[in-house]
């Protein structure tokens, strides 16, 4: 399970082989959630306001990042 990133108790999460579309995982020691790379909307699970804002706004501004980690880990060819 690579960790992209920790932010405090908050981690971003994108595993190999995972199953389309797109997306990375919120994880604390309480909550999880999937978030499509997209569109940034929880697809699976929950976690509070104030982690998804904080999880989303590092996404934001280092989508790059997740893209090219995801096709890496998620390369099907």
């Amino acid at each position: 399970m690579p960790t992209v990133i920790r932010l405090g108790d908050i981690k971003i999460v994108i595993y190999a082989d995972d199953h389309n579309p797109p997306h990375f995982h919120i994880i604390t020691a309480v909550y999880k959630a999937s978030v499509e790379l997209e569109t940034l909307a929880i697809v699976a699970g929950f976690v509070p306001r104030q982690v998804y804002e904080v999880a989303t706004a590092w996404a934001l501004d280092h989508m790059s990042l997740l893209r090219d980690t995801w096709a890496k880990l998620n390369d099907r060819n």
